[in-house]
């Protein structure tokens, strides 16, 4: 027995499932505004008291916070990279509300530096110490990114040792932990990362505080911004994975509803309809990386296109047909409190509850990216396991029981731009919950 729970901004939405996947009932109270935690509570007690083995929460928290500018951290950057990576200054491009709400200072070190190993230079550590030094009293948290972090995360990790030695145990966000491989957009998601601590910290303990009383024994888990979960104690680590969650829980559950893995689904709300695409059962992806909050970042998130209601049905016909694969044409999911506004496509029963229903229906995830030189077949088959393991690994760091994680995607992409036989890796995992 499993619940999901949908925070929105105006309803929270809950769901009660059995083992099989079918739907025993749903529920649907106000949203407590600043308090997710509230609602959670307020829509699972309206469910019918059953032992449950895991609940799953989906949460707009944590975007919310960046998107308004509030409750964000201040956070000191520091770049591993030398002269290669002085081009762009970290945080440029940034609107400059949202960086005056986070920046706390940064630096650009030497180190890192290169494709082979002979390239690579040693961390400049008296330049690490001078800048935790200079950002003391002022962050309160740090993001750390290496240019080639994605060849070898060392220097970050190393870097953090000398920060945490200067800053004593505030929060440190690596790069390296993220696997996205641009620079700039896993920089930006590191410091978001950074920035978010505070909010996921205090959002983790309020969500463990009220189900440990509201379901004492079941595993707790919230949504991922690409359709699975992870655990509360992932989440405080890594607050920036649940940016895009409550999206991507919707797309879920759609398709689980129609019984479909591939389609375009309208999640119809009372302000606006988020239209959005399922590939294989979870969410299309932000072609060429995500924006949050006019950030552009490494996360996976949905590809969504948003109209504004009341809706122009041209406008929603034109988002539809932009987010088709091709010629042959997916069929559009309907769901949302406002689903009956819209009359065109399938309509599946307890669509307006879809976002719990996808988060309690999805596995717990993990990924992983990495460059790697594969000068041949064997060489290749040989570093894909390699990531695929990673991802196994992150999934049951994310919460996954290992006895049943499986990999849900491997792929390689020959970089032509760079020297040599380099190949982007990357890998996704997924398996139930473990059971506490």
């Amino acid at each position: 027995m499993r619940a999901g729970v949908d925070v929105g901004p105006t309803n929270t939405d809950a769901a009660h499932l059995a083992d099989d996947g079918s739907v025993l009932a749903t529920v649907k109270v106000a949203s407590v505004p600043g308090d997710p935690a509230a609602g959670v509570r307020a829509a699972l007690a309206r469910l019918p008291r059953r032992e449950l083995t895991h609940v799953a929460v989906g949460l707009r928290a944590t975007a919310a916070s960046v998107v308004r500018r509030q409750g964000l951290r201040k956070v000191g950057v520091l770049r591993i990279g030398g002269a290669p990576a002085r081009a762009v200054r970290p945080l440029s491009g940034w609107p400059p509300d949202l960086r005056e709400a986070v920046s706390a200072g940064y630096a650009i070190v030497d180190g890192g530096g290169g494709l082979d190993p002979e390239d690579w230079a040693p961390l400049d550590r008296d330049a690490v110490a001078r800048f935790a030094s200079g950002v003391a009293g002022r962050a309160q948290a740090v993001a750390v990114a290496g240019l080639f972090s994605p060849l070898d995360g060392d220097q970050e990790r190393e870097a953090a040792e000398i920060v945490r030695a200067e800053l004593g145990d505030l929060p440190i966000a690596l790069s390296a932990d993220l696997g996205s491989i641009g620079l700039l957009e896993r920089e930006n998601a590191t410091v978001l990362d950074a920035a978010l601590s505070g909010v996921a910290g205090a959002l983790a303990d309020g969500l463990a505080a009220t189900l440990a009383e509201l379901c004492p024994g079941a595993a707790v888990l919230v949504t991922r911004g690409d359709g699975t979960l992870m655990s509360l104690e992932h989440l405080a680590r890594h607050p920036g994975l649940s940016l895009g969650s409550g999206p991507a829980s919707v797309l879920r559950g759609a398709g689980v509803l129609a019984g479909l893995g591939d389609a375009v689904v309208a999640d119809v709300g009372a302000r606006r309809i988020t239209v959005g695409a399922l590939a294989g059962g979870f969410p299309e992806e932000a072609v060429g990386g995500a924006e949050i909050g006019g950030v552009p970042v490494g996360f996976r998130v949905p590809s969504l296109i948003r109209v504004p209601v009341p809706f122009d049905p041209a406008d929603l016909a034109e988002a539809v047909d932009r987010l088709q694969p091709g010629p042959g044409r997916l069929p559009l999911v309907v769901v949302g409190g406002g689903a009956e506004s819209v009359p065109q496509g399938l309509h599946p029963p307890h669509g307006k509850a879809a976002g719990a229903i996808g988060a309690a229906v999805s596995p717990v995830g993990g990924q992983y990216e990495r460059i790697v030189r594969a000068p041949d077949r064997s060489a290749l088959a040989q570093a894909m396991e390699a990531v695929a393991e990673e991802a196994r690994a992150a999934a049951v760091r994310a919460g996954a029981d290992p006895r049943h994680v499986r990999i849900l995607e491997a792929a390689d992409t020959r970089l032509a731009y760079l020297p040599g036989p380099l190949v982007k890796l990357r890998a996704r995992a997924a398996g139930p919950p473990s059971r506490l």
